[in-house]
């Protein structure tokens, strides 16, 4: 279901409030322009429901752990040299989300021996997954990993694959973040962000 419709059936349902916790790993426009435009249209719908926007689950460490397990999923070991990440995001045209997105390599790379991790995106921003795996060879990366930054996968991520197969054939390419437990419990801190705010009259009643 749509979010439009989740917030009707919770206003049919008699809530006064809701906490909606925006499944983004970033904070650009999806986030600061148009989440907030529906949440605004569901409250002029129905006056008297209350929406809260929680935070974006971002740069939280624990995904950051579930990434890193996804790439030892795929076959790469912490302790091992000739391993090159190349960490794929969707990218934005807000060149702030994206040097935030670039924060990410020198975390994931922190607490192993590989010898780098890149970022790269999906969409139009620079550099692209067939830079990213050139910079990582150039750099003695032997097996690269393809991790895609990403809850599920999808248009994206099959073009990224498909990209990077082109230009390195060996390339592993890791599963994205999905059901992971730590994501499970990202989501559940960002509503109680919210919701521990709020009266407890309000919460008792959601």
């Amino acid at each position: 279901p749509s979010i439009d419709q989740v917030l009707d059936g919770v206003a049919h349902d008699g809530h006064t409030h809701a906490v909606v916790v925006p499944m983004l790993l970033g904070n650009a426009f999806h986030a600061r322009v148009d989440l907030p435009g529906l949440l605004a249209a569901a409250a002029t719908r129905h006056p008297q429901l209350t929406v809260f926007q929680a935070d974006v689950l971002g740069r939280d460490a624990r995904l950051i752990e579930a990434m890193r397990e996804r790439i030892l999923e795929a076959g790469a070991r912490p302790d091992d040299p000739s391993v090159g990440v190349a960490l794929a995001a969707v990218g934005s045209s807000d060149a702030r989300a994206n040097a935030a997105t670039a924060e990410l390599a020198s975390t994931l790379l922190s607490g192993t021996n590989w010898s780098g991790v890149r970022i790269c995106f999906a969409t139009s921003a620079e550099p692209t997954v067939a830079q990213a795996i050139s910079a990582l060879e150039q750099n003695g990366a032997e097996r690269v990993v393809v991790a895609p930054w990403f809850l599920a996968p999808g248009l994206l991520t099959d073009r990224l694959s498909a990209a990077a197969a082109t230009v390195c054939p060996r390339a592993r390419f890791a599963e994205t973040i999905g059901g992971h437990s730590l994501l499970i419990e990202t989501m559940i801190d960002r509503y109680r962000q919210v919701a521990d705010a709020l009266p407890d009259r309000l919460v008792r009643s959601a």
